[in-house]
């Protein structure tokens, strides 16, 4: 237990946004130790000179940028989207030019080396290589540690999709699928056995459908948006079977292509369409719209209400909480979500970049 508590001290130390200034201290730390041994001829002599001061301050700096452009541009744009030639490329150019930078610097400041002497052509060849070579390595070894941060936090992604996907089913399963709903269901389709068989075995069918989903497909990690949408139809048909002046419309309004969803992802804004919709004359209606163009995907969800109906709260009702939580862990930054609530409606915009 120790040592996991450990692991999971460094881990928070390494990932979490508060300990982001210490770690860019430690890191100046690093850097400054680094670079303080410019003033080092030899173990046992300092030479502390003001060429020799200029010249620290030139290759601290010279290092700091090494390491940020490393850290925000190289990395994100590069090897953080899996684009590795593309790195490979962008971190060769940058190695040239540091070194050109570092060239320079070494002939403003000409004492920084042990010699005086000017170099022969084979030294020289050999010192510009190992230049070369270090500032190769050092970009790289920047690289694998932000590799290191990027892969440990897709692991804490994942572990939290998992479990907020977890919450999300089971809260789903105790708030909608409960067991005086399936009465309600079965207890209607009881009664229509003798008048209408016809309309029982739709309600049976709808809901034997309805489980289906609920208890194998729900549980894939990736999931139809067409099967998405029809297991919301076949809610929704439910639910208007047991409601008097109860309508609903489910609107595809530009034709897609067969693409994949996160299960359960828009059951909660139903879910909660149903609970507080209503009108003051006794009708209601839930209206559904999905929009596919290129790879942007957007849900919209209306539903009536009335004046002595309470609407839902600014964050959400029943279930939205959570499905906050899973848009964040599933798209990033990469959705909006907007609800607008008038006297007589209640309207929830989705927009996901798939």
């Amino acid at each position: 237990m120790e040592v996991f508590s450990r692991i999971n001290k460094i881990s928070s130390f390494l990932l979490e946004d508060k300990y982001r200034g210490v770690r860019h201290l430690l890191l100046q730390v690093v850097i400054l130790m680094i670079s303080l041994g410019i003033f080092f001829d030899a173990p046992d002599r300092i030479n502390v000179s003001l060429n020799r001061f200029y010249g620290w301050i030139s290759y601290y700096l010279f290092m700091n940028m090494l390491v940020y452009f490393t850290m925000y541009v190289l990395f994100p744009r590069f090897l953080a989207k899996n684009k590795f030639f593309s790195y490979m490329l962008s971190v060769g150019l940058f190695t040239f030019f540091a070194l050109l930078i570092m060239l320079v610097l070494q002939e403003l400041f000409y004492d920084i080396g042990v010699t005086h002497q000017q170099p022969d052509g084979i030294t020289l060849f050999f010192r510009i290589a190992s230049s070369l070579l270090s500032i190769f390595l050092f970009v790289g070894g920047v690289s694998a540690v932000l590799f290191f941060k990027h892969w440990m936090l897709g692991n804490r992604r994942i572990d939290n999709l998992n479990k907020a996907t977890t919450e999300s089913e089971l809260k789903f399963l105790k708030s909608q699928i409960n067991p005086h709903f399936l009465f309600n269901m079965l207890n209607n389709a009881n009664i229509l056995v003798d008048d209408d068989p016809d309309m029982a075995s739709h309600i049976l069918v709808k809901l034997d459908d309805l489980l289906q989903y609920q208890l194998n497909d729900s549980t894939k990690e990736q999931v139809s948006l067409y099967d998405d949408i029809h297991f919301l139809e076949d809610y929704l048909e439910l639910e208007k079977m047991r409601r008097d002046n109860f309508y609903y419309k489910v609107e595809i309004k530009n034709p897609f292509e067969d693409i994949k969803i996160p299960p359960l992802l828009f059951i909660p804004f139903v879910e909660n369409a149903v609970k507080h919709n209503g009108t003051n004359n006794g009708s209601s209606y839930i209206h559904l719209s999905f929009d596919v163009r290129e790879n942007i995907l957007l849900f919209t969800c209306e539903n009536s209400v009335s004046s002595v109906v309470d609407l839902p709260k600014k964050d959400g009702g029943l279930g939205l909480t959570n499905i906050r939580k899973r848009l964040e862990l599933l798209f990033e930054n990469n959705y909006s979500l907007e609800q607008t609530r008038t006297d007589t409606k209640y309207l929830v915009k989705l927009r996901l970049t798939l």
